[in-house]
């Protein structure tokens, strides 16, 4: 099983204001977004109060393409959109460490850089939210 959930505000700079770029940046983003097909997962562009979120959720059998298209979209609004913030928490028995099996953990982003954190409100998964 590969279970995510996240979100990321995104912005060209970390500065109040966008760097003169970002409406060209969210087409070519949007471009590429609608090219995800999830079937047992979403992601979405949304605009709260003119500022752009990336949201995504997703629970699959396992670990495949999903998440490598995942990761390579963090990528991309690391390189692109470097202001940009947010989380992802996920988990799966065959990631790599940490956290293995039965715990959450997070990727935080945050000025053009994910950094991996263990989880901990909701892990370990037994017996925090499983018996």
């Amino acid at each position: 099983m590969y279970e995510f959930h996240g979100w990321f505000g995104i912005a060209e700079s970390p500065e109040e204001s966008d760097t003169g770029s970002l409406d060209a940046g969210i087409s070519e983003f949007r471009a590429e977004i609608r090219n995800i097909d999830w079937t047992t997962g979403e992601i979405a562009l949304k605009t709260h109060n003119g500022e752009f979120f990336l949201i995504t959720n997703g629970l699959m059998n396992r670990r495949r393409d999903e998440a490598e298209e995942l990761d390579k979209l963090l990528q991309h609004i690391c390189v692109r959109f470097p202001g940009s913030w947010g989380l992802l928490y996920e988990r799966s028995p065959d990631m790599e460490t940490p956290p293995g099996q039965g715990a959450f953990r997070v990727r935080v982003m945050a000025r053009g850089q994910i950094r991996i954190h263990l989880d901990p409100f909701l892990s370990p998964v037994r017996p925090v939210i499983e018996d």
